[in-house]
């Protein structure tokens, strides 16, 4: 049987910390972030979007 990989949503108002909460989730369990902020694809707009840093 092959096993479907598991699938975690993480959703919430805006400035809840779950940018946060996903890296660090991602980061325990070897997993990857996909974003469906509609905001933060645009590349110039940093104001207001909240926009997560390497740091």
């Amino acid at each position: 049987m092959n096993k479907k990989p598991e699938v975690i949503v993480v959703v919430g108002p805006t400035a809840s910390g779950k940018s946060d909460f996903a890296v660090d989730l991602a980061l325990k369990n070897n997993g990857e972030i996909i974003s469906a902020d509609s905001r933060q694809v645009y590349k110039y707009l940093d104001i207001g979007t909240g926009k997560i840093t390497k740091e």
